[in-house]
């Protein structure tokens, strides 16, 4: 299932969500040097290696401690960061209304080192680089859920002819964090996607909840569902 559009989009410009693809985009081109279908030639050692990160935490080399922020911004090929980049723009502009272009920064950058450290704790001893946004938007998505539970998403799904459905954002988002734990694929980092998701729930649940993030603008919310 690919999300297409939610229909709580805001009309609010989401700039952060805008730059941030824009990053991810360029370090993706400027890593291949232009060639969107070629390998990574550039930033190659910026990829976080879980077992690196083990030894960066019991002190022997502290450069593993930048990958789990670098390893943010980079993706193994054009499909990996089409999937992102679509998930991102779906879901990214809603959660940064709900919770502010300050803190989404600040949240999205948390969710993404809560990703990478899920998957070193599940996997310690791989050299297997980790990239991906996905981690972080795992965040988002995990926002989303509590957030607007009730939002309809407008979705395509490829082995039925890319028809296009809706559906209620509990219903694919918690297919989606589901596939992620009981569907586990190789060369895809599953359980940081996992531990994503679940930085993300945090975060509203530490927020005081739904209630509590909207509070003083149920009516704008109200006239945006």
């Amino acid at each position: 299932m690919i999300p297409v559009r939610a229909r709580n989009a805001h009309r609010n410009v989401p700039l952060v969500t805008y730059t941030i693809l824009a990053l991810n985009v360029l370090v993706f081109l400027w890593d291949r040097q232009g060639h969107p279908f070629g390998g990574s030639l550039t930033f190659s050692d910026l990829a976080m290696r879980p077992h690196e990160v083990v030894l960066a935490i019991k002190g022997t080399d502290r450069f593993a401690w930048v990958t789990i922020f670098t390893s943010m911004f980079m993706h193994a090929n054009l499909l990996h960061i089409a999937g992102n980049m679509i998930f991102l723009l779906v879901f990214g502009s809603s959660v940064e209304y709900a919770l502010g272009p300050i803190r989404f920064t600040l949240y999205y950058l948390i969710w993404g080192v809560a990703a990478a450290l899920t998957q070193v704790v599940v996997d310690p001893g791989t050299m297997i680089p980790t990239l991906g946004a996905s981690g972080a938007i795992g965040g988002i998505l995990g926002c989303y859920l509590l957030l607007f539970p009730s939002s309809k998403i407008e979705i395509i799904v490829p082995i039925l002819a890319f028809l296009d459905f809706e559906v209620s954002a509990w219903v694919l988002l918690g297919l989606w964090f589901l596939y992620q734990v009981f569907a586990p694929q190789d060369g895809v980092a599953n359980w940081a996607h996992v531990g994503g998701f679940l930085a993300g729930m945090l975060t509203v649940l530490a927020m005081g909840g739904r209630a509590m993030v909207f509070r003083g603008r149920e009516r704008e919310l109200e006239a945006e569902m």
